[in-house]
């Protein structure tokens, strides 16, 4: 923190810009060089997706603390949960239903999703909302981009272009659970024509809604820019630190009822199983930086270049108190104890991605593509055990290494036939392999006495995703569209390691339908998108999670999720509007068999005589998705005027399957929230703004829940089925809760 503390000190120094002597057409050009780095990623207005883009002040306006997953909360399909219940540490975005796993991200084109699990921890960032420009999030197959693919949405952010002028802003909040964000930001602007330097520090600080739910979240951005008429060379780097106690583990109704903000995790036992108190160091502690470096060119006229080069360090922990385990799961003599162990993880990720545009009167052509490499490896240790059994300081019990190749080439083109049609085509290629070699950290008691898991994985994949779709602009206020769209997404490690008893998980593949209308004006807009998305192969969450939390996925053969989109909004007044969108959907499979596993009234485990599991199934010809609901409703007011900016938005989410079997015992309930921001900014004299305020979150206290876990057995009597039991858990939002926050802006 020191290091980059000292270098904010030299950039704030350097702020003799000399803006002065350059002349706005010259600006002009740099700033158009600069942009270059998306536009092989983007979606534009003659792009026949549905999409929906963020601006750098609607980022601005939420930004205060909460993940970038609740900023972008209000915009068409999507849905968040947080694990401390109050949007900050371990939060996830799903989108159509979708989980983060199959969500495409990206920064400046660049992958972000970790290459094995193929989600974006969102805690490893904290507050890189703060150096965003914008966001755009396509919904469905999307367009071709780098990284892992996309399977339900792409979420492409884009970096803040430096100030031509320089820069100084400090941003405060304060608020509920004891959260606390500090931001410190600072810009030189153009010295000597050519060169630009920002920088930001950020602390975020949380006790969580939940009991020990704590966050702790460090985080910078540095960047140095070389910028002339047809060249711009761009040096970034960014990186957080995150301390987080865990709150993995949801909570049962009666528990529910009871206690909502109730945290089960690290939890120390008596030999009755009665909780006498708590583990102190139940954390999450992980360290990832981030490095790109850009080149855009402007060849020619009609000809663009973009190159970048990409490095990620990560590396980190987690230390968890287990109650009463099998010592033998751990390599140790003896029968059971409470024991703490550590596993730890260091990865590292890099490659190179390009891009060449091509641009004419009829055509705008991309040519592009990038190669990733990717290197994890994976331990567990045991630190200390109750029972004294000479176990060895820091005894490991397993270790494995990962790595994953992936490489992927594109060529999209639009063509404009004339009266506003335009055709558009896009031809995607990608490769990947994946390995994974030692065992894992599971107990595998289907062999005699039990081993450790062996893991020997060597998959290769080759992807062919082809899409194609017409726009055509009517007029400058109509426009109507029509997309198709082939995606392929491969499994994840976790999607290896939790089925790896059961059976090896497939390659899934998707075919996106998608058409739609959109009407603007001055006053009023208009937009309905309607999708059709048919899977092969789908792995959708079956409601269960692993040890650690995480929600566990399974392949099923067919599957569809349909349905409309719709989004208005209109400018009431001159200071009063109204925006608004809706998700209308149905998404199910086809043909579902679901496992229950096997116990006696007894709740013992029954086995086969092989020594496996008994389970029992059951079928159904047509089942929703779980986490899918058929409606989601965002509605927004706000008010515009003389630096008073205030805004009530309301979000419904009608219920939602915590597994795919349909039980009604196991569903998240519908809700309705409301956010309330207040914000006022004045220009007093020697300062450029100052911008205070108080964000409002779940006005009204309602009582909901955003995410949650379930499992069923089948409980015999001797030989004779009695019953079918069904758990559920479920992860508590915040009641109302507030932030307040004020910001300086030099």
């Amino acid at each position: 923190m020191k290091r980059y503390t000292a270098v904010l000190a030299v950039l704030l120094m350097s702020t003799n810009s000399v803006f002065a002597h350059r002349n706005m057409q010259d600006t002009v050009k740099n700033i158009n060089v600069e942009e270059v780095q998306v536009v092989a990623t983007r979606a534009t207005n003659t792009t026949p997706i549905a999409h929906t883009d963020v601006t750098k002040e609607e980022i601005q306006n939420r930004n205060y603390g909460q993940d970038i997953p609740f900023i972008l909360s209000s915009t068409p399909s999507v849905l968040t949960t947080s694990d401390a219940g109050n949007g900050i540490g371990y939060t996830t975005i799903r989108v159509r239903g979708t989980d983060g796993t199959r969500i495409n991200i990206t920064s400046n084109g660049i992958p972000m999703n970790d290459a094995e699990s193929c989600t974006l921890f969102w805690v490893n960032t904290p507050d890189f909302a703060s150096s965003l420009k914008g966001i755009q999030i396509q919904r469905g197959a999307g367009t071709s981009t780098n990284g892992s693919g996309a399977f339900g949405a792409s979420i492409d952010m884009e970096t803040e272009i430096s100030g031509l002028k320089p820069l100084a802003e400090v941003n405060i909040s304060y608020g509920s659970y004891n959260t606390q964000k500090e931001t410190i930001k600072l810009g030189t602007g153009v010295l000597g024509k050519h060169w630009y330097f920002d920088g930001r520090l950020s602390n975020i600080m949380s006790d969580g809604y939940r009991e020990r739910a704590s966050a702790d979240l460090k985080s910078y951005f540095l960047q140095g820019t070389y910028l002339s008429s047809r060249t711009t060379l761009k040096f970034i780097t960014f990186g957080g630190q995150e301390k987080t106690y865990h709150a993995w583990d949801g909570l049962d109704k009666e528990t529910l009822g009871n206690n909502r903000k109730y945290n089960p995790n690290g939890e120390i036992k008596d030999d009755n199983g009665n909780v006498i108190g708590f583990y102190d160091n139940q954390i999450d502690k992980y360290k990832q930086t981030h490095y790109q470096l850009h080149l855009k060119q402007i060849i020619s006229s009609a000809w663009r270049a973009n190159l970048g080069l990409h490095y990620t360090d990560g590396h980190g922990y987690y230390e968890e108190y287990k109650n009463k385990r099998n010592l033998i799961e751990y390599g140790i003599e003896g029968d059971k104890s409470d024991l703490v162990r550590r596993k730890i993880v260091s990865s590292d990720f890099g490659g190179v991605v390009f891009s060449f545009e091509n641009s004419s009167d009829k055509f705008t052509t991309v040519i592009g593509g990038g190669y990733n490499q990717y290197v994890n490896n994976h331990s567990g240790r045991v630190i200390w055990v109750k029972e004294s059994v000479g176990v060895a300081p820091n005894h490991q019990y397993y270790k494995n290494q990962s790595n994953k190749y992936d490489g992927n080439i594109y060529a999209k083109t639009t063509w404009s036939i004339g009266k506003g049609v335009a055709i558009y085509a896009d031809l995607q290629y990608r490769f990947v392999r994946y390995t994974i070699d030692g065992v894992s950290d599971k107990w595998d008691w289907r062999v005699d006495q039990g081993k450790l898991q062996d893991l020997s994985v060597d998959d290769k994949f080759n992807f062919f995703n082809p899409k194609a779709g017409i726009n055509w602009n009517i007029n400058s206020k109509n426009r109507v569209y029509a997309s198709v769209a082939v995606a392929h997404k491969e499994p994840t490690r976790n999607n290896y390691t939790d089925n790896l008893q059961n059976q090896t998980p497939k390659a899934e593949r998707l075919i996106d339908y998608e058409g739609g209308y959109t009407f603007q004006n001055d006053i009023f807009n208009f937009g309905a998108n309607f999708y059709f998305m048919e899977y092969k192969d789908q792995l959708v969450l079956n409601g269960q999670v692993n040890e650690i939390g995480e929600m566990v996925s399974e392949n099923v053969e067919k599957s569809y999720r349909t349905g409309i989109e719709l989004s208005a909004g209109a400018k009431i007044t001159n200071w009063l509007y109204w925006n608004a969108n809706a998700t209308l959907s149905s998404n199910k499979i086809k043909g579902y068999t679901e496992y229950l596993s096997n116990v006696n009234l007894d709740w013992e485990e029954i086995y086969n005589s092989d020594g496996t599991l008994s389970q029992t199934t059951q079928y159904k010809d047509k089942s929703t998705i779980a986490f899918s609901p058929a409606t989601i409703f965002n509605n927004s007011f706000s008010v515009n005027h003389k630096g008073l900016n205030v805004s009530l938005n309301t979000q419904y989410v009608s219920k939602q399957y915590l597994n795919n079997g349909e039980h009604e015992d196991c569903i998240l309930d519908d809700y309705c929230v409301n956010n309330l921001n207040i914000n006022y900014t004045i220009h007093p004299k020697g300062i450029k703004s100052i911008k205070f305020g108080v964000a409002i979150y779940n006005l009204f206290n309602t009582k909901y829940e955003t995410n949650g876990y379930a499992s069923g057995y089948a409980v015999y009597d001797g030989a004779k089925l009695s019953y079918i039991s069904n758990y559920a858990a479920y992860y508590p939002a915040a009641g109302i809760n507030a932030l307040g926050h004020i910001s300086f802006t030099f």
